[in-house]
């Protein structure tokens, strides 16, 4: 470990030797001792959000500490790994840039990180193809009685993405519309026997039929070329700028919120909506 002082810049290497500290069974943090794979994930799917998040904001004074905190989550689960002598840091590394080099020889054309392709722009579709290859190679180099289409989407992605990743794959061996006039009509028949589970009151349809919806939405998303949880994230943050204007229009008033009917607040959201909020 390098012997940094305050006034300079700390290293991975002091990292590592941070999260080893924090770690120590007899001088650490207690928090941090007794974290396990399964407990950090919740905290890695958390810091992930927030880079997008911060990103999406333009946000890039805070980025920098934001992907600092994403960073620390891979420190950790090595620190854990090493403690359970199952893999080194270096090992992550090393696997990581075997395999970047590895599925793009378009850059790396022979195989090692010092090779180089001639200079120009190379073919987009080749890529392409090329990557795919690539990775059903992989695919069936894994330890499975059978390797399926939809084997390695992990199951436990957000939903929208997943549902996204699930329908690409199908439709890389056929299984998809060539247009989005059929997932429109798709979309509709759903509506329509969504319709029919909220007449029922049978809550365990409303449920699939709403997830048959949302599945088909994700699919038009795709077919329109629209990332569905981007989309999803825009409309979060617009709803939250109109919704803000309403709630200061309510403050303004010196009333509270149940003295306005659903009319007049949505008169404000009207309003929010023609400032460009």
């Amino acid at each position: 470990m390098s012997q940094n002082k305050h006034s300079e810049q700390y290293s991975l290497d002091d990292l590592l030797y941070l999260m080893s500290r924090l770690r120590d069974p007899e001088t650490g943090c207690p928090w941090d001792i007794k974290q396990t794979f399964a407990t950090i994930v919740p905290h890695t799917l958390e810091e992930a959000y927030e880079v997008a998040d911060t990103i999406e904001r333009e946000d890039w004074p805070h980025l920098q500490g934001e992907l600092g905190d994403l960073l620390f989550q891979v420190i950790f689960y090595a620190q854990i790994a090493r403690e359970e002598q199952h893999f080194e840091f270096e090992d992550i590394i090393h696997t990581l840039v075997e395999k970047l080099i590895r599925r793009h020889p378009h850059v790396f054309p022979e195989g090692t990180l010092e090779s180089r392709r001639a200079a120009g722009e190379p073919d987009e579709a080749q890529i392409s193809s090329t990557w795919e290859a690539i990775k059903a190679e992989e695919r069936k180099d894994k330890p499975v009685a059978k390797v399926r289409v939809l084997d390695d989407i992990p199951a436990t992605l957000p939903a929208l993405n997943r549902a996204d990743k699930l329908q690409k794959r199908a439709a890389r061996v056929g299984f998809d519309w060539g247009d989005p006039l059929p997932v429109l009509d798709k979309i509709e028949e759903e509506i329509a026997e969504l319709r029919e589970a909220i007449a029922s009151g049978n809550k365990t349809e409303i449920e699939h039929e709403l997830g048959d919806l949302l599945f088909a939405q994700v699919n038009l998303a795709r077919h329109l070329k629209v990332n569905p949880e981007t989309a999803l994230r825009h409309t979060n943050q617009k709803f939250t700028r109109r919704f803000g204007f309403i709630e200061d229009q309510v403050d303004a008033s010196g009333q509270d919120w149940n003295d306005f009917s659903l009319d007049e607040l949505d008169a404000w959201w009207d309003e929010a909506k023609q400032k460009g909020l």
